[in-house]
């Protein structure tokens, strides 16, 4: 039998409403019913809204400079096409926020991707970019954005939205987004997973996928002696056990990659250095 959609939101809805249920049962859960009720052009049209939000209301400044935006968008492009396998019909967007002193990252809702100019400035090597492209594109494919949504919503709510009976909510839920990044806050077991899909498409773009645990040694040894905002980091705690789960995922799943691109990255940080 096939199960259509009413019939798959009845699931989650159930499920969803289970007293006692596990941790990981919810967030199948969560994952089915954001799958269902937020269609991949609900998404693309959020995250064009946050954008708007970003540029209008937050006054975000992009670099301009087409050497360090087509570097990072190839850079980029190398890891997208493996996610971009995962959810096709997603149109992968990445902007280099002008900001030197924000040590950043982070992806919205239709696969719309920012990277702050000090995380660049802050990564030894390309590897680790890419690494840090990779873990923002695992978040989108794996739709925890999504499932924040019917966690800080509920599952009415949204439902509502998917029905297009409360429009003015997605505005809401946009500016919230620009304003705060309160639906980007995952939790640990979602950057867990984001980890893993970034150590798994840096390593099938051909990066050593240590990059990931590389930058984020780095941002542990500095935080606390640096003035740079480390934003990246006390978004996405680099602890002892999270780094030593990117190692152990790299080490059972023989994940390999020799490309580091150090050579790459340096001149771009020259470049940006002397623009400031």
């Amino acid at each position: 039998m096939v199960i259509g959609k009413p019939q798959w939101l009845c699931l989650a809805m159930g499920t969803l409403a289970l007293v006692g249920c596990s941790a990981q049962q919810r967030i199948q859960a969560e994952t089915l019913a954001a799958k269902t009720l937020i269609s991949d052009s609900d998404e693309e049209q959020l995250g064009q809204q946050v954008k708007q939000e970003l540029e209008q209301n937050q006054h975000v400044r992009y670099i301009q400079d087409p050497a360090i935006t087509g570097y990072v968008q190839n850079v980029g492009n190398r890891v997208f096409q493996f996610a971009s396998k995962e959810r096709p019909n997603l149109h992968w967007q990445l902007q280099v926020i002008d900001d030197p002193k924000t040590v950043n990252a982070f992806a919205t809702p239709g696969a719309y991707v920012y990277v702050y100019s000090g995380l660049l400035l802050a990564a030894d090597n390309e590897a680790e970019l890419a690494g840090v492209l990779a873990h923002e594109s695992g978040h989108v494919v794996a739709h925890h954005t999504a499932r924040n949504l019917i966690d800080a919503y509920g599952l009415q709510a949204i439902t509502a939205l998917a029905l297009g009976k409360n429009p003015s909510l997605l505005a809401q839920i946009a500016a919230s987004i620009a304003a705060n990044g309160t639906l980007l806050a995952h939790s640990r077991s979602d950057e867990n997973e984001a980890d893993e899909y970034g150590a798994r498409y840096s390593s099938m773009a051909g990066y050593d996928p240590r990059g990931l645990v590389t930058f984020f040694q780095k941002l542990q040894a500095k935080e606390g002696k640096t003035s740079q905002v480390m934003a990246w980091l006390s978004d996405h705690p680099a602890t002892p056990d999270r780094i030593a789960h990117i190692t152990r995922f790299i080490a059972e799943h023989n994940l390999s990659g020799s490309d580091l691109g150090a050579e790459r990255l340096a001149p771009i940080k020259q470049r940006l250095a002397s623009s400031h």
